[in-house]
């Protein structure tokens, strides 16, 4: 595979602004941009990659298509070079600006004023700007904005705490507007998120004037907040006694309000935004995003790829349930091992599978091993790591997601197009694409079953149905197949998007910030 990703170009079409992805992280986010960017030979693409540290990816898992003609990359945690320290006194209006924006956020003021206060301190972020990073870091002005914050906010008795993670906090921003200065022309940016490359996406807009698409798959805020509250570096300096465990720590708090904070930038700026089901749209409205700006784009797939794979199949249903998906926490792949051991003490030939790659959370990839061994099912449990899912589909009975988070899983769709009735937790989207959205979709039956999250006993009772039962796997087979050819095609996804893409190509921008790139 051709993973050179030097590639260079005056300008592009298209700025795909991308978190922690495409083209080095494997999984459905990714697996869609790639698509995406396939499904339109002719318009050209300029690819934005934002990472953590360049120590955290391995080698690219995705070949850049050929209409990508400009790769970037770039990593906002990446300890920088000492540089010389020169203390100022700093620009006490110019902080003030950014207090106030800080208020209109803290009152749930319009988005339409929140933005006009970006307008106005973007360009003073820039290199020898009035709150450059040098004076974020180093003016008497910011030290004091910083204290004063502290006083008046702050429920964390450790100023020491707050004064770093303010700074860790928001210093990324500052190489996001660096990005934004040097992004080669394009005529529209489209984010896959919001978050960084969300927020990148709006300084582009307001720079720039050009159009900005923001497409969610799961809903940023969210899911970092789940992240957030499961994490162990944020310190939580309250006593025993001070503690409740029904309200989470002051930085947990903090950094949940700052994502939430960039997503509604982000939705300010955006000309349209997609999500891949209703109750996302609605989340995303709930969230800030204006409900005119909003709109529905399921995920699509090539569906004769995968129709073909249902003649290889086997008589009769093989015992193997496959879960498909990284071995991280959000997939909670410990409820499936445990789903596994429960099916095994009734059906001795089950096989569960889990496929996909084990790199992002060692520490979590040696648990569900060790609970593997522990629970003496190692006979009836194989990780695979990474296999070709045309490879896999015909050999297995089931697929089954046992996620605490989801949007709209393709591999759902994918095993629905092979013939592969599907179990998963009610999570995303996943009990429409089971059970139906509508009276007409609903019509067509179950593809599966729907189970609550954190359920091993659940989860095995489904698996067990179906296996045990004929007549409901096979209506569950005819049922997913039916509904992906109807209501989840990539011909679908396609035209939805290239109308989308031509109309904000084509549009001129009325308004500017800083004047065309």
């Amino acid at each position: 595979m051709n993973t050179n990703l030097n590639r260079q170009a005056k300008s592009a079409d298209i700025a795909l602004l991308l978190e922690g992805t495409f083209p080095y992280v494997s999984g459905g986010v990714s697996s869609w941009v790639n698509q995406m960017i396939r499904s339109f030979p002719e318009i050209t693409f300029a690819v934005v990659f934002i990472g953590s540290r360049r120590q955290d990816y391995g080698k690219p898992r995705y070949e850049l298509p050929d209409n990508v003609v400009h790769f970037e990359e770039h990593y906002i945690h990446e300890s920088s070079a000492p540089t010389l320290v020169r203390a100022s006194e700093g620009n006490r209006p110019a902080f003030e600006r950014v207090a106030a924006m800080h208020d209109s956020f803290r009152n749930d003021k319009s988005l339409g004023a929140i933005g006009k206060l970006m307008r106005e301190i973007i360009p003073m972020m820039a290199d020898g700007g009035a709150i450059s990073e040098q004076q974020f870091l180093n003016s008497k002005s910011s030290w004091d904005s910083i204290t004063e914050n502290y006083e008046k906010f702050c429920t964390d008795p450790s100023f020491t705490d707050y004064f770093w993670t303010i700074r860790i906090m928001h210093k990324p921003l500052w190489q996001l507007a660096r990005i934004s200065e040097n992004l080669i022309p394009v005529k529209m940016y489209h984010t896959v998120s919001t978050g960084y490359a969300g927020f990148l996406g709006a300084l582009l807009r307001f720079r720039t004037a050009r159009p900005l698409l923001v497409s969610e798959h799961g809903i940023y805020t969210k899911e970092r907040k789940i992240d957030l509250l499961q994490s162990e570096w944020i310190r939580d300096n309250r006593g025993l006694f001070e503690k409740d465990i029904s309200q989470v720590s002051y930085f947990q708090d903090l950094w949940v309000r700052f994502f939430e904070v960039m997503g509604k930038v982000c939705y300010e700026a955006a000309d349209d935004i997609v999500s891949l089901y209703e109750a996302n749209r609605r989340r995303q409205h709930r969230d800030g995003a204006p409900e005119e700006k909003t709109q529905c784009i399921p995920n699509g797939i090539d569906v004769s790829r995968f129709a073909a794979l249902r003649a290889q199949r086997a008589a009769s249903v093989p015992p193997v349930v496959a879960l498909i998906g990284r071995v991280v926490p959000i997939k909670d792949i410990k409820t499936f091992i445990r789903a596994i051991f429960i099916v095994s003490r009734k059906l001795p030939a089950v096989q569960g599978w889990i496929v996909g790659p084990e790199t992002e959370d060692p520490e979590y990839v040696r648990e569900c091993h060790e609970l593997v061994s522990s629970l003496g099912v190692g006979s009836n449990l194989k990780f695979l790591g990474f296999r070709k899912v045309d490879e896999l589909l015909p050999e297995i009975g089931l697929v089954a997601l046992s996620s605490i988070s989801e949007a709209l899983p393709l591999v759902v769709l994918e095993a629905f197009a092979a013939g592969v009735p599907v179990v998963t937790t009610d999570v995303g989207s996943c009990r429409e694409l089971i059970e139906g959205v509508d009276a007409d979709d609903k019509a067509l039956g179950s593809a599966g079953s729907v189970v609550q999250i954190a359920s091993p006993e659940h989860l095995a009772k489904a698996m067990l149905e179906l296996f045990e039962n004929t007549d409901m796997w096979q209506a569950a087979q005819q049922t997913g197949i039916a509904r992906v050819e109807r209501y989840y095609t990539d011909v679908r996804m396609k035209d939805s998007y290239r109308k989308i893409y031509e109309s904000l190509m084509s549009s001129q921008t009325v308004e500017s910030a800083q004047g065309d790139q």
